[in-house]
């Protein structure tokens, strides 16, 4: 049996058909495409025209591949992240998304969000004992997780994503350092729920989930090894010096020579901005002493379903 998983981010749409053999579950395809449906209206808690018209070329583009690999509607699950539930007219894009589609929509909260991150996170990767901060940085949202191999300590969601970032701070190009300042500022003030959490169950290392984490591990591989990591490996560590490295090219380049740094990829050129201030800050606050990375993220804690 073929399942079909879409995790409809707010930047990026992710396709993933997985076919069950008896208890296990192998990948027959994965594709992710942008779609940047809060772009232009997510601080406004609107999906734009142009945004539901980028979202149903891709949809249908998956729908094509869902029929290709002879998946079942019923086989298919949805999800709609920050962008749509935050959205004013969220119900109304996922109708349209239904009836353009056929694909039924499920919109999460931002707290199953963080359930289905560590799922997919401790998929990819051997958290161990330790208490580890797990964090997803999306365009819309990005969810904080404090938890080991076998639990979750604590988890929560926080409307901070990139896209929100990049209209709210990022004015300019390359970003101000006054613009920096004013984004620490922030952080520190919606991020205290995520200090009192660290403060408690101390975690000392940071594991970034897919995205932004993806491409600073590609820049990394880039500069010190000359080549990209295997598509096959789902786990990483970054080191310290070269995530810094990372961070003052990126928040000292224009875009134009962001785009022309190994490992970069368009997807990502502007909202890793504001993402890597927001990595660093965390890094600092929380004096964490190490980054790890997985490729692993909700749309495989979704895999858990179809094995249900």
């Amino acid at each position: 049996m073929k399942y079909a998983i879409i995790d409809l981010g707010s930047n990026t749409f992710h396709l993933l058909i997985v076919e069950k053999q008896g208890d296990t579950l192998h990948q027959c395809f994965k594709e992710q495409l942008p779609t940047k449906i809060a772009k232009a209206g997510i601080n406004q808690g609107q999906i734009t025209e142009e945004a539901t018209e980028r979202a149903l070329t891709v949809l249908r583009l998956f729908r094509q591949h869902i029929d290709a690999h002879g998946v079942l509607l019923q086989n298919v699950k949805a999800v709609g992240t920050s962008a749509i539930r935050n959205a004013k007219n969220g119900e109304e894009f996922c109708q349209i998304v239904a009836r353009e589609t056929g694909i039924l929509i499920e919109v999460i909260s931002g707290a199953r969000e963080a359930e289905l991150i560590y799922e997919g996170v401790r998929l990819g990767i051997d958290l161990g004992e330790a208490p580890s901060l797990l964090m997803d940085i999306g365009g819309g949202s990005v969810e904080f997780i404090i938890g080991n191999a076998s639990r979750i300590f604590w988890k929560q969601s926080f409307e901070i994503g990139g896209q929100r970032l990049l209209e709210k701070f990022v004015l300019t190009d390359p970003i101000s350092p006054s613009a920096i300042q004013r984004m620490h500022s922030y952080f520190q003030e919606q991020l205290l729920p995520l200090v009192n959490a660290a403060h408690q169950y101390a975690p000392q290392t940071l594991v970034g989930s897919s995205g932004s984490f993806d491409t600073l591990v590609d820049m990394d591989f880039m500069h010190r090894l000359g080549q990209l990591p295997s598509p096959t490996q789902t786990s990483f560590e970054l080191p310290l010096a070269e995530f810094y490295r990372a961070y003052d090219l990126l928040t000292t380049l224009p875009r134009e020579e962001r785009m022309a740094i190994p490992g970069m990829i368009e997807l990502r050129v502007e909202m890793i901005v504001p993402g890597a201030v927001l990595i660093a800050h965390v890094l600092r606050s929380l004096q964490l002493k190490q980054i790890r990375s997985t490729t692993y993220a909700l749309k495989e804690g979704m895999m858990q379903w179809a094995l249900g």
